[in-house]
């Protein structure tokens, strides 16, 4: 069996029983389950949730997206080997941290396969929420040509690059197109302050302004939980994104939850604690793949450039990466799950099937 045969490329094409669309994302792909099997699996695993509550099977792919685009590699190369798991591997391992240490749930109530888990259907709140520890890429970008206000917030001046800042640094953007709050235009992640988020809370989904107050709190908690905890391995917590959402559990009780994917290389930028002790960046997220892109093209404007989105299009349609460059990628994926989770990466050898094995066999999903 090839390399590219381990790498689960299509997710969207699993026979899993549903009565609704498949929900494809560029990584990952969503199953709404029927009402029927919601029942029978809330049912039989003893998932604390309410009951009637709707669930989803979410499969991950290997794929890879940067500029908004999907890469591919040669040799019928169709996503990174191991990155799927990586990613998975590593939420897995933050959300029980969270949840060991009283923080929140999330909305994973199962994990069947590394690629694979059971959610819960939740109400998003209609942020992105960004927390930033040092200056760097886009808010560099915009402090080296005199940008001093964040998101409300005044930054000191005489910072250089790549720098801790003063104190975390929570810079909020929407989360699709809001409509009615004054001075935040309707347009998909912008970026808003916290008075946006506390007199318009109604219109980013919170139930009350307390739950602002209690998103801050999460955000805060759950960077600093991870932050600590690359310390000790020697990594640096550079920026995150935190999605969160609300759900209610068998007993009737709404709460506030982490959503999506925490503290991955896709939604963080983590940076190798030795090198930048020495002055240099190393990068253990997907900003490698990034740089690795904009190195590779002659010229780079196109990836920047949202003016070019039709010649960036067929820039990643019609040019297959080489072989080293993606497994370059895979080897940052893979390697900085390994430290996280203190073991090897579980990898398939075959994903496909034994993602059906085990939806058919355990959880009675696929006929």
């Amino acid at each position: 069996m090839s390399l590219a045969d381990k790498v689960l490329a299509v997710n969207n094409d699993l026979p899993i029983r549903t009565d609704a669309p498949v929900h494809s994302g560029k990584v990952r792909s969503v199953y709404w389950l029927t009402k029927e099997d919601s029942a029978r699996l809330i049912k039989e695993k003893g998932y604390d949730v309410q009951e009637g509550a709707e669930l989803a099977v979410m499969v991950i792919s290997d794929r890879i997206s940067a500029f908004e685009c999907i890469w591919t590699g040669e040799g019928g190369m169709k996503g990174v080997p191991g990155k799927g798991a990586a990613l998975n591997a590593i939420s897995n391992h933050w959300f029980k941290l969270f949840r060991e240490n009283g923080l929140a749930d999330s909305h994973i109530l199962d994990i069947p396969h590394p690629l694979v888990w059971v959610v819960q259907k939740a109400k998003p709140v209609m942020i992105e929420a960004i927390c930033r520890q040092y200056i760097t890429g886009s808010m560099w970008r915009a402090y080296a040509k005199g940008e001093r206000e964040f998101c409300g917030i005044q930054i000191a001046e005489g910072l250089q690059k790549d720098q801790k800042l003063p104190e975390l640094l929570i810079t909020p953007s929407t989360k699709g197109i809001l409509s009615g709050i004054p001075g935040v235009p309707e347009v998909d992640d912008v970026n808003v302050t916290r008075d946006d988020i506390v007199n318009n809370h109604e219109a980013f989904r919170f139930k009350s302004k307390g739950d602002v107050d209690r998103y801050e709190q999460l955000l805060k908690e759950g960077f600093n939980l991870i932050s600590d905890a690359l310390a000790e391995i020697d990594q640096v917590f550079v920026d995150t994104k935190f999605e969160f959402g609300y759900v209610t559990d068998a007993d009737g009780n709404e709460k506030l939850i982490y959503m999506d994917e925490v503290g991955t290389p896709d939604s963080s930028r983590i940076w190798d604690g030795p090198s930048y002790r020495d002055g240099k960046v190393v990068e253990n997220s997907k900003e490698v793949f990034r740089q690795e892109l904009l190195n590779y093209f002659p010229d780079a404007d196109i990836l920047v450039n949202k003016d070019r989105m039709e010649e960036r299009y067929a820039l990643a349609r019609d040019n297959e990466l080489p072989a080293a460059l993606i497994q370059k990628v895979s080897d940052t994926y893979v390697g900085i799950a390994e430290k996280i989770i203190g073991k090897k990466l579980v990898q398939s050898d075959n994903p496909k099937a034994e993602i059906i094995e085990v939806l058919r066999n355990d959880f009675g999903l696929i006929d």
